[in-house]
């Protein structure tokens, strides 16, 4: 459980980061936008090293689905655009990999 709640940190912090970025480019936003984003994006590089795994590329892997779940639930408390059905069903399928490849039984 703990695994979960340091992704779904790091997702914050690299979706925060990243629209930061988006906010200077693409909205017009002050060039001051990009202090926050770095300092996001650092987070969220550190707390990838806080997981539970044993190699880089497997954190990643599970990372993704997680990402994933964290992106639509930006885009609606933050874009205020909220995800339809496939939107939702697309999460859970990738929770459940994320799930797979963090709970599989593994020879270590």
């Amino acid at each position: 459980m703990q695994n979960f709640i340091v992704f779904f940190a790091a997702a914050f912090f690299e979706i925060a980061g990243c629209f930061a970025v988006w906010g200077w480019w693409r909205l017009d936003k002050s060039a001051l936008w990009l202090v926050p984003a770095a300092l996001c994006l650092a987070m969220f590089a550190w707390l990838l090293t806080l997981v539970d795994v044993e190699h880089a590329g497997r954190a990643y892997a599970i990372y993704g689905g997680i990402y994933i779940v964290s992106s639509l639930a930006w885009l609606w408390a933050v874009e205020g655009a909220r995800p339809d059905r496939w939107d939702m069903i697309g999460s859970l399928v990738c929770l459940i990999g994320a799930a797979i490849i963090l709970y599989a039984p593994r020879d270590v």
